[in-house]
């Protein structure tokens, strides 16, 4: 999955919705077998970059909330970090 972005720009909200293989989720990345070196530093990179996004939108006062691939796979615990976030604003 191609990682999502969406903007709730009146309410100052992001939301990230990250691929489980590519940004590293701690409850569904399996590590392939082959070039291992490779894969740690992609997903490391990949991991930094996410936490840097997060700190420079909140820095401009924004909300982050990422959810993760498999989340939506039960839309109603996505839909309340949504509305949470929104209440937020």
């Amino acid at each position: 999955m191609v990682a999502r972005i969406f903007f709730f720009q009146a309410e100052r909200v992001a939301l990230f919705v990250d691929g489980c293989f590519w940004h590293g989720c701690p409850k569904c990345y399996r590590r392939p077998k082959s070039n291992q070196a490779f894969w740690d530093e992609k997903i490391r990179k990949n991991t930094a970059r996410d936490r840097a996004v997060n700190r420079e939108l909140k820095r401009k006062g924004w909300i982050v909330v990422r959810v993760w691939e498999h989340e939506l796979k039960a839309p109603g615990k996505v839909a309340g970090k949504i509305r949470r976030a929104l209440s937020r604003s």
